[in-house]
């Protein structure tokens, strides 16, 4: 349950910041999906959650 709460919090911030990370090369990775739902367009952005995550993982044992 923690994981889930976790992922959709990513998400979140993901869709907030997506131009941002547009700019840096992140949200165009295959495995990143863009839907257009009813006008509004949603942004699933797993594999640069997984990217994100591997950077994480790495500043986390150098720490």
């Amino acid at each position: 349950m923690r994981w889930m709460l976790v992922f959709l919090i990513a998400l979140l911030i993901f869709n907030r910041a997506g131009a941002w990370l547009q700019k840096i090369g992140l949200g165009r990775l295959p495995g990143d999906i863009r839907l257009r739902l009813f006008g509004r367009e949603l942004f699933l952005p797993l594999a640069s959650s997984v990217v994100l995550g591997l950077i994480a993982s790495v500043i986390g044992l150098l720490l």
